[in-house]
């Protein structure tokens, strides 16, 4: 019995210490993602009715469409951005965007908005984009700034 217990209590440390070195599951996720991942998942079901290829994510695009509905959230504006800028950092054949303010979810912005709108209805169902993410972030009164980015290498 004797020999057991400190057997038991190195095993026991042992535990803990690895019980405290193993990191915590991923957060959930957060209110502007759960909107992005909506918008792009409306996005990809549009396309899908219209025989559109699913499009896919890019960490590059991600990036220019998180600067601009940071922006636009700040400022209280839709505007679009430059994007001869994001055909060349991205290293993109074609790109397009497209912005929303207002919408409540990422998947009334998709259906509600651009899908109503001649211009951004092209370009969620260009046939030559491949990539394609949204951002969405929301400004101090809690309305919603949507920037939507595709492109193709």
């Amino acid at each position: 019995m004797k020999r057991i217990a400190p057997m038991v209590v190195a095993l026991l440390t042992t535990l803990v210490l690895v019980l405290i070195a193993t990191p915590a599951p991923a957060q959930a996720a957060t209110a502007a993602q759960r909107y992005g991942t909506a918008a792009e998942k409306a996005t990809n079901a549009a396309r899908a009715k219209h025989d559109r290829v699913k499009l896919k994510g890019n960490k590059c695009l991600r990036k220019y469409a998180r600067i601009q509905a940071t922006k636009m959230a700040r400022k209280g504006d839709i505007w679009h951005q430059d994007l001869n800028v994001i055909a060349r950092k991205c290293k993109m054949s074609w790109v397009g965007e497209n912005v929303a303010m207002g919408f409540p979810t990422g998947k009334a912005a998709v259906n509600k908005g651009w899908m109503k709108s001649k211009g951004h209805r092209r370009n969620i169902l260009r046939k030559q984009f491949r990539l394609g993410v949204v951002v969405a972030r929301k400004d101090s009164d809690g309305h919603w700034y949507a920037a939507q980015v595709f492109g193709r290498r």
